[in-house]
């Protein structure tokens, strides 16, 4: 299977990543057999979450993206692997069975699961993964890519309420590269990327000197850091690895320009959405899901069309950056 890779060396990485990925986990976190093979031949592998699947869009427009979000994965050279828990197992990759479970919450229950609730898992048990939950199961498949719309952070108001998204908190400790067209806009961008400095995460703007603010290509507020190749992305993972960092890496993508809502719009759209929040006592994980909705309602139907434009996008590019890894660490040998 390693043939073809002659560098002992290399094959003997390979062995031992594989020994660590499949030989100490649980009998319910499953390994799809494609993704597998993928590993055992230092193939480029991208991790899609299963939230925005089961609680960010519309059936049956979640399913079509989700295929679509796949293949264009493959079409740019990596194997797709998106993240979710089926019937008590957590699965890395899955099949259009499970596929079309997680997009069902409607008719199945599905949960919506961070750090805090995969120790709950269990027989029978239906779950999606938010970001923090996929980069704690992407680590332990020994995957270091991670594709999604945009990360959770500090909500407006948390300065009363607290509610800040654990992915913050992930992102400070789980060495994965997180690829994304920023941080969702109905959040505090820039408390949020206050508290990733705090956290220690290494966060950079792909391409342009501003972070990108989701539905919108530029946020206004510039990044500390800016990486204009798939290659310096590459770089970052592998130096952060060899570093030992043992924290994350955030790559704003921002939406291609030409698809990038107003950013007046948008906002006023927010602004309205947050206010139905508050008169309506939403608490929790159930604020993000309302708000996505309430503002795709407001825009009439325009950021859901935006939103799935920029998860295309963040495939395409989260595939480019995982093969110039790979393809770094076989030239560095490990």
């Amino acid at each position: 299977m390693l043939q073809h890779f002659s560098n002992k060396a290399i094959r003997s990485t390979f062995t031992k990543q594989i020994t660590r990925c499949f030989g100490k986990l649980p009998s319910f976190f499953k390994i799809h057999p494609r993704i597998q093979q993928a590993i055992k031949e230092c193939k480029p592998v991208v991790c899609l979450e299963s939230t925005i699947l089961s609680h960010g869009m519309p059936y049956p427009t979640n399913l079509e993206v989700a295929y679509e979000v796949e293949e264009i994965i493959r079409q740019n050279g990596a194997e797709p692997a998106t993240i979710g828990i089926v019937d008590g197992n957590i699965n890395v990759g899955l099949d259009k069975d499970s596929l079309e479970l997680l997009a069902r919450p409607d008719i199945h229950n599905i949960t919506k699961l961070s750090r805090r609730d995969l120790a709950l898992v269990k027989k029978g048990f239906h779950g999606s993964t938010t970001v923090a939950a996929t980069m704690i199961i992407a680590k332990l498949a020994g995957l270091k890519v991670f594709v999604t719309g945009g990360i959770g952070g500090v909500h407006y108001g948390a300065s009363e309420s607290f509610d800040v998204s654990a992915d913050l908190t992930e992102l400070g400790r789980t060495d994965i590269c997180v690829v994304s067209a920023g941080i969702k806009s109905i959040l505090d961008i820039p408390k949020t990327l206050e508290m990733l400095e705090t956290n220690g995460v290494t966060v950079c703007a792909y391409q342009q000197k501003n972070f990108p603010s989701f539905f919108s290509a530029n946020s206004g507020i510039k990044a500390q850091h800016m990486a204009n190749s798939p290659l310096e992305v590459a770089q970052i993972i592998h130096t952060n690895e060899k570093l030992q960092l043992n924290s994350g890496m955030l790559i704003g993508v921002p939406i291609p320009k030409h698809l990038s809502f107003d950013g007046q719009q948008i906002q006023s759209a927010i602004n309205k959405a947050l206010k139905e929040v508050e008169d309506k006592g939403i608490k929790g994980r159930e604020i993000t899901p309302f708000l996505l909705e309430r503002v795709n309602q407001l825009t009439k139907g325009k950021s859901l069309k935006t939103n799935i434009q920029l998860i295309r996008n963040n495939a395409k590019m989260g595939a480019l950056f995982a093969k110039e890894y790979y393809n770094l660490k076989k030239k560095q040998q490990f």
